[in-house]
């Protein structure tokens, strides 16, 4: 533990587990959460941490990984109250897909990525998502929410495995296809669409004397 009654040789992730349990029962608001209501502070604090990294400030970058890091706790302590799973079964769940889908680290003869190339290990890891989701649809597994550029590039990854990205016209008149295109652009050149645009966005405010 870190508070004032800690046990000095306690770890930080225990005391967090101790605080959540504590929290649940002493806090009304807290204990009247549900895995719905806290969606919507998920995904705050995980844009939150989004701004934090690219304002490539440290400090904001730690309190808000904690913040993140909270909601983790907090859904594992609402599914271990009602006897489902908890946070030691998150964690433990985690450890073997790192080391079910990294072969190349953790099982080199059954690897068949090359471990210098980042490109073989992307291709392998998602052979092995893909194995273990049994992926029906070409889109199963990416979620309908997730921001429009993001999901067009995960969409333009799959169809890139399945054979082929179709030709897309960047002087069509059809809007969202010149954003499609757009997104393709970017993938072929490595840039996340979604980062490019936040930047463009930000230098754009910045410089607005209004």
């Amino acid at each position: 533990m870190t508070g004032p009654d800690a046990d000095p040789g306690t770890s930080a992730l225990v005391e967090l587990t101790e605080v959540m349990a504590r929290l649940r029962v002493g806090c009304a608001w807290k204990a009247g959460q549900t895995h719905t209501s806290l969606v919507r502070y998920l995904l705050e604090e995980t844009y939150e941490t989004v701004e934090a990294i690219e304002s490539g400030d440290s400090e904001h970058l730690r309190e808000e990984l904690g913040d993140l890091l909270l909601q983790v706790w907090f859904h594992a302590e609402i599914a271990a109250e009602e006897g489902r799973f908890g946070i030691e079964d998150v964690a433990a769940d985690l450890v073997a897909k790192m080391r079910r889908r990294n072969p190349h680290v953790f099982a080199p003869e059954e690897a068949s990525a090359d471990a210098g190339d980042p490109e073989s290990i992307n291709e392998q890891w998602e052979r092995i998502k893909a194995a273990e989701k049994r992926r029906g649809g070409m889109m199963d597994g990416v979620p309908e929410e997730l921001p429009a550029l993001l999901r067009a590039v995960k969409a333009l990854d799959r169809l890139d495995r399945a054979g082929g990205v179709p030709e897309i016209d960047p002087a069509s008149a059809d809007l969202g296809v010149r954003l499609l295109a757009l997104a393709a652009e970017a993938r072929a050149t490595g840039t996340d669409p979604e980062q490019a645009l936040r930047a463009a966005v930000r230098s754009l405010v910045g410089s607005d004397p209004g």
